[in-house]
């Protein structure tokens, strides 16, 4: 059975390359296997039967297309074009500063979306046009926002880290909690390479002119349903009044009523957020459910446990396997997306790591190690060729030559890079918050 498990691996990647859906191919894997590996037909069927049932009876999962639809509400309430209008009126007269206030918008924006693709898709076609306008080059322009797009998932709450969660049973709560400062000097080391490369390429970027002190204030007042929104479903979590499903169940409430009261929000507009919800929704699920057939399997198959138990006796030091399986989800970031990524890896991984003594206790290091993934899977969004935030951005600007992107949106890769590297040596950056309110 352990030799199946194996083989199971090429097989998989056979099947991606056929262009199969991953969920498909995980599901094709799962079932197969389990149909070789169990020698009844009525385990066989009693197995699909419990793994079915058992990846869709987590009560976590329901937070996922509250999120969704908390996005979908603040696309239309207006909720993006008001904090990049208010991150432009304090930033837009700095050198660079345009590109800094789509970064700034895009964390405000992901601080209420939960998704990457979303805020890149919502914030470029708000701050695109806007850049344009100020002469800032197609490349740059498009790089910026699609580097500022990956703020979606790091920056709680994020759908990413739910999953995560739930397959490596830790606290959604605190997970959030913990992805709030390296989401902050993501957005702030995104803001210094904007500095740096208008500096190093001037012709890049033009200027805008100061907007008055009151016209700013005026800016900054029209932001305040996104600060209620994030300061009450973030912080009722954070402080335990609710749980984080009942947490975004409250979000979208509260962004139905501010897009309702704004009057963007009308019938046909409803119907559209709740049919693009459950659409996401069921994409998302179906991978989930592909994945949980095919993690049913190895953990049948013990290829976990047997992987975990060889990288132990080899001796080799923690932070070399820490520093090797980040390089792995670095380079196959850029070829799958990052749901697929953490479904397909996390049941193989996570024991592998956990066996291994990195000197804080397992929560601790589970939370860690979470971030540091979602960090690198993060990083292929928008690693060329195949990063998703890359292409989407592009599509919204198909005037701008590809190469071009690819070219300015290495700044961007490199410090992410730079700050990676920094939270796998100081682990207390990201688990301070933890040790404040939790001791």
């Amino acid at each position: 059975m352990l030799e199946l498990g194996y083989w199971s691996f090429p097989v998989l990647l056979f099947i991606i390359f056929l262009r199969a859906p991953i969920g498909l191919a995980m599901m094709l894997c799962g079932i197969g296997g389990l149909y070789l590996a169990l020698d009844s037909p009525i385990m066989f069927m009693a197995k699909l039967k419990s793994e079915t049932y058992s990846t869709f009876s987590n009560y976590s999962l329901t937070v996922i297309p509250m999120f969704l639809l908390m996005g979908q509400f603040a696309t239309l309430s207006g909720m993006s074009n008001s904090l990049f209008k208010a991150a432009e009126s304090w930033l837009g007269h700095l050198r660079g500063g345009v590109a800094m206030a789509g970064i700034g918008g895009c964390a405000g924006f992901g601080a209420i979306c939960g998704s990457s693709l979303a805020t890149a898709a919502t914030m470029g076609r708000v701050a695109l046009p806007e850049l344009r306008r100020y002469g800032y080059s197609g490349g740059f322009a498009t790089a910026t926002l699609a580097a500022g797009g990956t703020l979606g998932i790091l920056i709680p709450p994020s759908v990413i880290l739910v999953i995560y969660a739930i397959l490596t049973e830790q606290n959604i709560a605190k997970l959030f909690l913990a992805a709030f400062i390296p989401g902050i000097l993501a957005a702030i080391g995104y803001m210094i390479t904007v500095s740096i490369y208008v500096r190093v390429h001037p012709d890049a970027a033009g200027r805008r002119e100061p907007v008055p002190f009151a016209q700013r204030l005026a800016a900054l007042v029209d932001v305040w349903p996104v600060v209620m929104v994030f300061g009450v479903v973030v912080g009722g979590i954070y402080w335990g009044w609710f749980t984080p499903t009942e947490g975004a169940a409250v979000g979208v409430t509260g962004t139905g009523l501010v897009a309702l009261f704004s009057g963007n929000m009308n019938w046909k507009l409803f119907k559209q957020a709740i049919i693009s919800t459950a659409t996401s929704t069921a994409m998302i699920f179906f991978i989930v459910l592909g994945a949980g057939f095919y993690n049913g399997f190895l953990a049948l198959s013990q290829v976990p446990q047997e992987l975990s138990s060889w990288v132990v006796s080899q001796g080799y030091s923690p932070m070399i396997v820490l520093a090797l399986i980040l390089a792995f989800y670095l380079v196959f970031g850029c070829l799958m997306d990052s749901l697929s990524m953490i479904l397909l890896t996390i049941p193989i991984f996570f024991p592998v790591v956990t066996a291994l003594d990195f000197g804080m206790t397992p929560e601790h290091f589970a939370i860690w190690f979470g971030i540091l993934v979602l960090i690198v899977v993060e990083v292929g969004l928008i690693t060329p060729p195949v990063g998703m935030n890359l292409f989407i951005i592009n599509a919204l600007d198909p005037k701008t030559r590809m190469i071009d992107t690819y070219k300015a949106v290495i700044w961007f890769v490199t410090s992410d890079l730079i700050r990676v590297i920094i939270l796998v040596l100081f682990p207390f950056i990201t688990l301070f918050p933890l040790y404040w309110l939790y001791g």
